[in-house]
């Protein structure tokens, strides 16, 4: 079995002006920039990211975006392309999050364009996938996250497979405190693991590392890091505060 190194990526959503984020950024380059046990994201707002690169700079911290869209260029006011986020250093990019889906109608067909644009500019998404509480309660969780997901990576070849990084967020559990229990975030990770072995290969889908993004905090994390299938999180509230985060980081780096 192939051991996958766990994962922590930071989304900030809309927080931090510039000067916070730099903050923010330099008292987790100095708590956790030079360990390699755990790969480690930031993903500040467009305003912060050319600033946020730059202070960790030097460090193992990786910089992601929250968004993009599929152009390179054009008519799109408001928009951010994936050479504009290239050309300041960005590795990573978080596309489908569910506030994409339900704040901004963002379509499993939309969602796919931004995939396969970020793969083709070497940006290696965050890929969200998830289910409503409705559908959580009509036992549509995997019928959801299967259409998400085979819609979402329809084009992907098996040659890009093993960039994208899996983020299964179920959004009853985003910001409201509740949280899957441990059984129930397992479920689903092997599940997705199981559908990336059909729509790939089982070698590459034993690469695909699989965060969880439902509320996840330093009480919760190291039972959900124990888990087979679950090789991270993708961390909202908690990577706003640099304690918490790094709380996070060392949980995932204990084997």
């Amino acid at each position: 079995m192939i051991s996958r190194k766990k994962l922590i990526a930071g989304n900030w959503k809309m927080n931090k002006t510039s000067a916070d984020a730099v903050t923010l950024a330099r008292d987790l380059v100095g708590a956790i920039g030079k360990q390699s046990d755990v790969e480690v994201i930031v993903c500040p707002p467009f305003t912060a990211i050319e600033s946020v690169g730059k202070a960790i700079e030097g460090s193992n911290l990786k910089l992601g975006a929250q968004n993009m869209h599929f152009e390179a260029s054009g008519a799109f006011t408001g928009e951010i392309s994936a050479p504009m986020l290239r050309a300041v250093f960005t590795t990573h990019v978080i596309l489908g999050h569910s506030e994409r889906r339900t704040l901004f109608g963002e379509t499993d067909e939309l969602i796919n364009k931004k995939v396969l644009a970020a793969l083709k500019n070497q940006l290696r998404p965050i890929f969200c996938v998830g289910e409503t509480l409705a559908e959580r309660e009509a036992a549509s969780t995997l019928k959801v996250v299967q259409t998400q997901i085979e819609l979402g990576l329809e084009g992907v070849g098996k040659d890009q497979a093993s960039s994208i990084v899996v983020a299964y967020e179920p959004v009853w559990a985003i910001g409201t405190g509740k949280v899957a229990t441990t059984e129930q975030a397992q479920e689903v990770h092997a599940f997705i693991r199981g559908l990336l072995a059909k729509l790939f290969t089982e070698a590459l889908a034993q690469k695909v590392r699989i965060l969880y993004g439902g509320s996840m905090k330093p009480a919760n994390a190291p039972e959900l890091l124990s888990q087979k299938d679950i090789d991270g999180g993708l961390i909202g509230g908690a990577s706003l505060e640099a304690r918490s985060f790094v709380e996070l980081v060392n949980a995932a780096a204990v084997k």
